[in-house]
């Protein structure tokens, strides 16, 4: 199977296994992802998603499977049903309402490099490479994937990466946003980051996601809905636990 999800406690893992393909993904692997998304999503004990090659030191994703899309694309059905495939792996990630780490130990290319932009954080090694390359193939990405790209490293440097086409080093990927962190060891700082996670309120994270995509679709001010996300946590179990713990020295335990 070349996608498969794991779950050990709170974590849970999305894994790419094709490393003979780069981990290029087909039709079929566009497909599943949103139902193992969705597995996990739904899973109460599940606190946080990583998503990641299944063998260190390998591609993360080399984007689509060209043989596939060069042979599928000129059939306007099967190129509809593939950009319908793919951007509801891109839409449901982005949404998803647990935190969600992309961890990054090798090429992470087109379609590869969408998935990592959907991930709330993207963690990678020094060997990780970068790149976006509709240019190179004479292609146009959709708006909510370009969009994506402009959140994380905004419009000049989104421009700059789709009009050249070239590959970034992870040195380069850092400096301008495209990922969060550069570690020596990303799986190992992934897991610490995602431990660190799942011992907090999953309240508060889900919420802060909300309000970070409100900013993110252009609201700049409060309104009522917004407002009640922020009055409704004093009534919730996680900051009476929160509060109980400060009061009694401990740890909370969410």
């Amino acid at each position: 199977m070349s996608l498969r999800l794991e779950k050990n406690g709170k974590i849970a893992h999305l894994l790419i296994d094709r490393p003979e393909k780069r981990n290029a993904f087909t039709q079929d692997m566009w497909e599943l992802f949103p139902e193992l998304l969705a597995d996990a999503m739904a899973d109460d004990s599940i606190r946080v998603l990583t998503v990641n090659a299944s063998a260190k030191n390998s591609a993360f994703c080399a984007g689509a499977d060209i043989g596939e899309f060069g042979t599928g694309s000129s059939d306007p059905v099967w190129r509809a049903k593939n950009q319908a495939a793919i951007g509801k792996v891109q839409h449901d990630l982005a949404q998803a309402p647990k935190p969600t780490i992309a961890v990054i130990d090798g090429d992470c290319i087109g379609g590869g490099c969408g998935i990592a932009l959907a991930c709330d954080i993207r963690i990678a090694g020094p060997a990780a490479r970068f790149g976006i390359t509709p240019a190179k193939l004479g292609l146009v990405y959709p708006l909510h994937d370009t969009k994506l790209l402009v959140d994380a490293v905004g419009p000049s440097q989104a421009k700059r990466i789709l009009f050249t086409g070239q590959i970034m080093s992870a040195d380069e990927a850092l400096r301008i946003g495209l990922i969060t962190l550069l570690a020596d060891e990303p799986y190992e700082d992934a897991m610490a980051m995602a431990k660190t996670m799942a011992s907090v309120s999953s309240h508060s994270q889900r919420m802060s996601k909300q309000v970070i995509r409100r900013i993110l679709e252009g609201q700049a001010d409060d309104d009522e809905a917004s407002r009640a996300l922020f009055n409704a946590a004093f009534d919730g179990d996680d900051f009476k636990e929160g509060v109980r713990a400060f009061l009694e020295k401990r740890k909370p335990e969410f």
